[in-house]
């Protein structure tokens, strides 16, 4: 069920975005125990100099092939949990290469009643969808 997006300079190929994409959501589904085909990624790409993003005063320099991601879900899961999915995600996309530096990820959490998947209705409010677990 997270909404996950993407935001990265162009110059990647579509393989590479699709394994990004593929790494962040394995990260998920392992961490979170998730369905393999909850999957719900939108990778946009930007020209250079549209992505800024600094280091926050931790005193390091990111490159072009920063990954800026946000992560939509619902509330409830420990910090723990989050931390755990914050290291798995880091470590998934360093197999593909990026460095650590270049991995920002902001997570934001909401309710069930907050999501519908088509049609106009919240499913599950309707009980077309059972809540997941956390």
């Amino acid at each position: 069920m997270p909404l996950v997006r993407v935001d990265v300079i162009q110059g990647r190929t579509p393989e590479q975005l699709r394994a990004l994409s593929q790494g962040i959501h394995s990260a998920i589904v392992a961490e979170y125990k998730i369905p393999e085909r909850d999957y719900f990624h939108i990778l946009t790409e930007h020209p250079q100099g549209q992505i800024i993003a600094q280091d926050a005063g931790l005193g390091f320099e990111r490159t072009p092939d920063v990954v800026m991601i946000q992560i939509f879900t619902q509330g409830g899961r420990s910090q723990g949990d989050k931390q755990s999915l914050f290291a798995a995600v880091a470590s998934r996309l360093q197999a593909l290469g990026i460095a650590g530096e270049d991995v920002f990820l902001g997570y934001v959490e909401n309710t069930a009643s907050d999501w519908s998947f088509g049609f106009g209705r919240a499913q599950y409010v309707t009980g077309e969808l059972a809540v997941p677990k956390k």
